[in-house]
């Protein structure tokens, strides 16, 4: 092989080993697997098209590798409670509380075939949601992942956006 091939050759697998990692899909759950930080929630509603939780939303989804997982969502302004004390809540700071965070951990597993993440809900702050199967679509770019909820605890669909901790 002359010099000149060896130069294509190795600028063919260089660009092999910069576009493989930006896969638009997780191969296997190890691509998952980490600490993702919150980045938006829209949901679709009536042909209407809103922030879950919300501007300035917070929160963070932890994949092991173990399959376990946890994630925690949290509106940005929520009330403070008068009585600083969260089980005497009024009815208006509890249902505030209530419609904008969302906190559900499990079992999760990733199927590379259907590309779809799914989680088996242990408990969740929406108990409608404990002991139950909620399969999303779901895609990695890079240190983005996203996964789509047809049928969203706020009614509608969602589309759930997360950045890898960095």
């Amino acid at each position: 092989m002359n010099l000149t091939n060896k130069f294509a050759a190795a600028a063919v697998l260089l660009t092999v080993a910069i576009v493989l990692p930006c896969k638009t899909f997780a191969q296997s759950a190890h691509d998952a697997i980490g600490m993702w930080v919150f980045v938006s929630s829209i949901n679709k509603q009536n042909g209407r098209k809103t922030e879950t939780y919300g501007p300035g939303a917070s929160g963070v989804m932890v994949l092991d590798s173990t399959g376990r997982y946890a994630i925690t969502i949290i509106a940005a302004a929520l009330p403070k409670f008068v009585s600083n004390n969260r089980t005497t809540a009024t009815a208006d700071e509890a249902k505030a509380v209530v419609a904008r965070s969302n906190a559900h951990f499990g079992i999760f597993s990733v199927n590379p075939g259907d590309k779809t993440i799914t989680f088996n809900i242990e408990s969740a702050t929406f108990p409608n949601w404990n002991g139950t199967e909620q399969k999303r679509t779901l895609t990695i770019r890079g240190d983005e992942l996203q996964y789509a909820v047809t049928a969203s605890s706020a009614g509608g669909s969602s589309v759930v956006a997360w950045k890898r901790a960095k």
